[in-house]
């Protein structure tokens, strides 16, 4: 084992539709926002204290067209992946850089459509992707 993990795990609401990018070999992403709520009580001031995180979350190929499918703004969503940091220069030259959680397992935890009863919606909404550049990586632990 080397050593390292990037896992993420996350429970927040869709502060965004999902907007998708197709590719030209049929391939797609999907982007999304989520908010992580954090609380909690300031002990001088007795003052109730929230917290929001927004993280920029990336779904790829089929997971991205379920994605865009059921999920609407508001949404809760569970999502687990890794951290990834992307470096782009702007249209102004300067470097920019950008940190996103890219899935790999999800599961909606309520959606609009839930409220509609829809029965293509499965019972078990926990997806699982691949990440074709995973491929030639093994996930068996040796233990």
């Amino acid at each position: 084992m080397s050593g390292s993990l990037n896992k993420v795990m996350l429970i927040g609401n869709l502060g965004d539709e999902v907007k998708m990018h197709h590719f030209d070999g049929g391939g797609c992403i999907g982007r999304f926002p989520i908010a992580t709520n954090e609380s909690y009580t300031n002990k001088a001031t007795g003052e109730k204290v929230s917290n929001t995180e927004w993280h920029n979350v990336v779904v790829k190929n089929k997971a991205a067209e379920v994605c865009e499918k059921y999920l609407n703004k508001g949404d809760k969503i569970y999502v687990e992946g890794k951290i990834k940091t992307r470096k782009w220069q702007s249209e102004d030259g300067i470097q920019r850089y950008s940190t996103e959680i890219h899935v790999v397992e999800f599961n909606f935890l309520s959606t609009k459509n839930d409220s509609n009863s829809n029965p293509n919606l499965s019972e078990d909404k926990s997806v699982q992707t691949k990440d074709e550049s995973d491929e030639n990586n093994s996930n068996d632990l040796p233990f």
